[in-house]
């Protein structure tokens, strides 16, 4: 059963509502925690997903290959144009910007970094918020730093909702402490909880 956040201080949970996206923040320590996230996601779930890790930008990553080995939803790098899709994740390319555009595609930029990051997951979730509005899911996981604070507010205002790691369960608590503390978390939930509010608010709550 998934708790709402004690501090949450704006809508109850979502009822009879459909999400089309779920746009997930991770850096330090997000290996682990997104193959923990994606495992237990059906094939058939019912959300496209949009990930930005914080990778280096000096080499490839195999990020998508590592957590395609985990998981039964489909997993891969963004390309330019791609079209989201329901039950597959798109992992940000590294020193890119990942961003999502009104007619359902993904951009690509490698525009000024953001407080020194690029992929920035303040740039994604704001975008998101702007398309997809109160049908768009916020997840922060582990990770230094305070990336995602800025974007989560935005998908606040549009309606959306936020889920945030319980820093007691996170590997780096900085970007889920930096998101409870503004007060934009409906649901604070250990890191093992989360796949299974992920499945009940997609899936669940659609008609």
């Amino acid at each position: 059963m998934i708790q709402m956040a004690e501090n949450a201080n704006n809508h109850p949970p979502h009822t009879n509502a459909a999400f089309d996206i779920v746009a997930i923040a991770a850096s330090a320590g997000g290996v682990s925690a997104l193959i923990k996230v994606l495992s237990t996601l059906p094939a058939e779930f019912t959300a496209a997903i949009a990930i930005v890790q914080h990778l280096s930008p000096q080499h490839p990553s195999l990020m998508a290959e590592i957590l395609s080995w985990h998981t039964a939803i489909r997993v891969k790098q963004a390309e330019e144009g791609d079209i989201l899709t329901p039950g597959t994740a798109y992992m940000a390319a590294p020193d890119h910007h990942l961003l999502v555009n009104g007619d359902g595609t993904l951009s690509l930029s490698q525009s000024e970094s953001v407080r020194f990051l690029r992929p920035s997951a303040d740039l994604l979730f704001e975008s998101v918020a702007a398309i997809y509005k109160n049908r768009a899911i916020a997840l922060v996981l582990t990770g230094t730093g305070s990336d995602g604070t800025i974007g989560v507010k935005a998908i606040k205002k549009m309606g959306g909702t936020v889920i945030v790691q319980d820093i007691k369960t996170a590997e780096f608590s900085g970007m889920p402490s930096a998101v409870i503390q503004s007060g934009n978390a409906d649901f604070i939930l250990p890191l093992n909880e989360i796949s299974s509010a992920l499945m009940t608010l997609v899936m669940e709550e659609c008609n």
